[in-house]
């Protein structure tokens, strides 16, 4: 499939398409299956993760895991490419994580901030167990100490948008992950 035929845009780039992303998900999903949560609570950290969170959830059920689902609206970016250093919660979840595995699905992991937020959050509300999963894991220097349990892909630092990531509310439609190549 060209870049065209794939939804390719004349300002992006494509960096992973929408069927390396689809097979990587299959595997990622054995990966987390293969743990034996009990009780497993998807938290997807929203906005940018929704698609990703989607295509995971449906991978998970197909190699038999039946996960919850909720959602978690955490905001540092606004309408900016970089970070402000602050989290905001802007809709809190509706399910409660007491005692349970949860799962903290999220699209990127760069400066950690709004990860380590996240897991901080969970922790306190009494999770048993917090794992991250993350669409693409910056190789970046972070402002706080955070790893990913699970990655779909390793990735540099550049920003991206596509398969639910935008820049100010725009290509969240776009089928794969790309690079702006032009501003």
């Amino acid at each position: 499939m060209t870049e065209e035929q794939a939804g390719a845009t004349p300002e992006v780039e494509v960096l992973y398409a929408a069927e390396a992303i689809a097979a990587r998900l299959e595997e990622l999903a054995k990966d987390i299956t293969a743990r034996n949560l009990e009780r497993p609570l998807i938290v997807a950290v929203l906005k940018g993760s929704f698609v990703f969170a989607a295509d995971l959830i449906r991978a998970l059920y197909r190699s038999g895991l039946e996960p919850e689902v909720d959602f978690l609206t955490l905001s540092s970016y606004r309408k900016s490419r970089t970070s402000s250093g602050n989290v905001e919660i802007l809709r809190d979840l509706d399910l409660d994580v007491e005692g349970r595995n949860v799962i903290l699905v999220d699209d990127v992991l760069d400066s950690g901030r709004t990860l380590v937020f996240a897991k901080d959050l969970l922790s306190a509300r009494g999770a048993s167990q917090i794992l991250t999963c993350v669409l693409i894991d910056k190789k970046v220097s972070r402002a706080v100490d955070v790893a990913a349990d699970f990655r779909a892909f390793e990735g540099s630092n550049e920003f991206v948008v596509g398969y639910g990531m935008d820049v100010a509310h725009r290509y969240r439609e776009l089928p794969f992950v790309g690079r702006m190549t032009k501003e």
